[in-house]
């Protein structure tokens, strides 16, 4: 970030002119995460962090919303840009009229120049806003990286802000993807600057609005459900109904135009009341009889169950044949597992495991970290998909960049939105989305339909 705005300095631009984009980038961040005009306060130091938060909250401030603003530094203290955009917000409308939901506070203290312990009189405001949000529901955003955080390694000191989102300015740093970030970041999305352009390396990339943007086309007005893709779902058992029920709804919502859910004969009548009447439900007694040509992609393994040693049987006969793109989650994944997955693992598959069926696939994975252990299933596997779910899923294939999801929150730790996930991916795919594509736009839409039912959908109490 140093050398990136080191070379626009040199071009021209001006530090200000910086200050102000990223404002206003990260209040229209904002603006699209909230539907209703609350009051924010932005608590900030004497750098330009501080500064960035101070732009934002003037465009809250003309979007409706009231301000604040605590800083414990006397007004002299302040670095220039920052004392010019607190004057210039003072000049903003105030609206006396909300009642203060939503409470959103900025982390306007440090920026990615500092290191080491909180010092007085930060580590006191830093404590406000950790006690606010614990307190009384507060959601705290982070200007680029949350306050008291190692922007290299994701390390925290004690005391650092603990946000629920933190726009990242720029190029996304290093340090708030990696595992040691988790709790202190919450989602994350970046707010590029085309003065600051992503530098090309080998380290991992955000998976987040901005680089997900041209992966889906719109679709042209004559689009049938034949173009939209035929979902074949291989799912559900006795006691597990609902995790194919969940699979086939997640592929529906995400635009395929026909589903099909394939069933044992004996559950047939058990789950038919249960599915959406889009879903064509068929009854088979064997996975032979699954023509795999009839679909554009299969979802395999939600709530499947162990099976018998002839079902295992019949089931690594179906994979062998399947050539056509499939996700392989749950039971699916569980299954090879049994019979050592490095033989069933194909290029035209995306795995999808929770951490512990990825030791259960790879124990030899088991000493790495989950970063390492996606390169080293990318090293194993050349075209495979791997996505490690988990907060901020993982998302590799060999000759790409790693990508860390930044969407989705600690709500979504619920039985089921894994099966939602494979039909949503299994739905991208049939629409002729890549892959690696589908694997990074599913994780991203299902960790935004969770921030989505809190934030606009009401799923959450205030």
């Amino acid at each position: 970030m140093r050398r990136l705005e080191a070379d626009a300095f040199r071009q021209g631009v001006s530090a200000e002119a910086l200050m102000e984009k990223a404002g206003q980038g990260i209040a229209h961040a904002i603006l699209r995460r909230y539907p209703f005009a609350g009051k924010a306060i932005a608590c900030i130091g004497s750098g330009n962090n501080g500064g960035d938060a101070l732009v934002a909250l003037r465009y809250l401030a003309l979007a409706g919303w009231q301000t604040e603003v605590r800083c414990l530094h006397s007004p002299s203290k302040l670095s220039v840009l920052p004392r010019k955009k607190w004057r210039e917000l003072k000049l903003c409308p105030v609206n006396e009229s909300i009642m203060g939901r939503p409470l959103i506070l900025l982390d306007g203290l440090l920026g990615i120049g500092a290191s080491g312990p909180l010092r007085e009189p930060l580590d006191e405001l830093a404590d406000w806003m950790n006690t606010t949000r614990r307190e009384s529901g507060a959601d705290t955003i982070a200007m680029d990286i949350p306050s008291g955080m190692n922007g290299d390694t994701g390390e925290t000191c004690e005391g650092a802000v603990i946000a629920d989102l933190t726009l990242t300015v720029g190029v996304p740093k290093v340090g708030i993807l990696s595992v040691a970030a988790v709790n202190h970041t919450g989602s994350i999305e970046s707010i590029p600057l085309e003065e600051l352009p992503l530098p090309s390396n080998d380290e991992p990339s955000l998976n987040d609005i901005h680089s997900l943007r041209g992966i889906l086309p719109r679709r042209p007005h004559d689009y049938h459900k034949g173009d939209a893709g035929r979902v074949g779902i291989i799912a559900g058992s006795h006691g597990m109904l609902g995790a194919a029920v969940l699979c086939a709804q997640g592929a529906l919502h995400a635009g395929a135009g026909l589903v099909s859910l394939f069933c044992h004969q004996e559950i047939y009548p058990l789950l038919a009341p249960m599915l959406p009447p889009e879903v064509m439900l068929r009854p088979v007694n064997a996975l032979a009889e699954i023509e795999p040509s009839a679909f554009d992609s299969l979802a395999i393994g939600p709530g499947l169950g162990q099976g018998t040693d002839e079902e295992m049987v019949d089931f690594f006969e179906y994979l062998e044949r399947c050539e056509l793109p499939v996700v392989l989650d749950a039971d699916g994944l569980n299954r090879i597992a049994r019979d050592g997955a490095r033989k069933h693992i194909r290029p035209n598959m995306i795995l999808t495991p929770h951490p512990g069926e990825m030791a259960r696939l790879f124990p030899d994975f088991s000493p790495l970290g989950r970063a390492e252990s996606c390169r080293a299933f990318c090293r194993h596997f050349p075209g495979s998909t791997l996505l490690l779910k988990g907060a901020h899923s993982i998302i590799a294939q060999s000759s790409r960049s790693l990508f860390i999801n930044g969407t989705g929150h600690s709500g979504m730790a619920s039985g089921g939105q894994g099966d939602v996930l494979a039909g949503v991916i299994a739905a991208l795919l049939a629409q002729g989305v890549e892959s690696h594509d589908a694997a990074r736009m599913g994780a991203w839409l299902c960790g935004r339909a969770g921030e989505l039912a809190i934030s606009h959908g009401k799923a959450s109490p205030e």
